[in-house]
């Protein structure tokens, strides 16, 4: 979904187990219940009561004036009866920062109970490597190749060494809780996250940078890859809402 092929890559470890290396994020989107309407029948109650019912089914098409007052004036709550509920395949590190948005609700894989997959991440050569600035200031440059090859043979010799000690460990009865402490930040973990359209938008507007924002974002390219995708199901979902939030330079409601 806009992103360049991943890379990916394949290592048979010295204890037969086969190390997966990807560059890429997985959303999927399991099951939602979002549409403009949503966002029209809520707000009306407001003024109609129980004749809001009457809106359930309206044409929200006719209504994309007032989608954009709510937006404008940041009249928040109609935003929060359509929910989206995704599946998540992405590296430990990332999801240190996506908890960190306590608007949604998750449930992930635990490696107390089940033995991690060797799936890691290593970055493309489209990922910047190069930080300058002050923090809070910082701006991220192209790599050189030689960088991106450093970058790429370290990552992998380290996560190729963690994980057979993972599986030695294992392999010696030591509990999966202890064994995992091994295993390096860019391990991927699974985990379902269910948003509604309000917080989904407030994600957004901070895990995903762009020019027509009226407040700019810098977010680590990893969790904006997931945004991304996140921002093509809400689009694609509710496009008049998707499209007063542009209009209103991505500021949550």
């Amino acid at each position: 979904m806009g992103q360049s092929d991943p890379l990916v890559f394949l290592h048979r470890s010295n204890v037969d187990s086969e190390i997966v290396f990807r560059s890429d994020v997985t959303v999927e989107l399991i099951k939602h219940s979002a549409a403009d309407a949503d966002v029209v029948w809520s707000a009306r109650v407001s003024t109609k009561g129980e004749q809001a019912m009457d809106d359930v089914h309206l044409d929200s098409v006719r209504s994309a004036g007032l989608i954009n007052y709510l937006m404008k004036d940041r009249h928040g709550s109609p935003f929060e009866h359509s929910n989206f509920t995704f599946f998540v395949q992405a590296p430990i590190f990332m999801w240190r920062e996506h908890f960190r948005h306590r608007i949604a609700s998750y449930n992930e894989e635990s490696g107390r109970y089940k033995v991690l997959e060797p799936v890691f991440y290593v970055p493309d050569h489209e990922r910047k490597l190069v930080q300058t600035g002050k923090a809070g200031h910082y701006e991220f440059h192209e790599g050189n190749i030689l960088q991106h090859a450093t970058v790429s043979r370290q990552t992998k010799r380290t996560c190729i060494a963690a994980y057979e000690a993972y599986k030695k460990m294992l392999s010696e009865g030591i509990a999966r809780e202890v064994a995992r402490i091994v295993l390096p930040l860019n391990i991927y973990s699974s985990a379902y996250v269910t948003i509604n359209a309000r917080s989904l938008m407030n994600f957004l507007s901070l895990r995903t940078s762009s020019p027509n924002s009226h407040y700019p974002s810098y977010p680590q390219r990893e969790i904006e890859m997931v945004g991304e995708k996140y921002e093509e199901c809400f689009k694609e979902l509710m496009p008049l809402t998707h499209d007063a939030f542009i209009k209103n330079g991505r500021v949550a409601p």
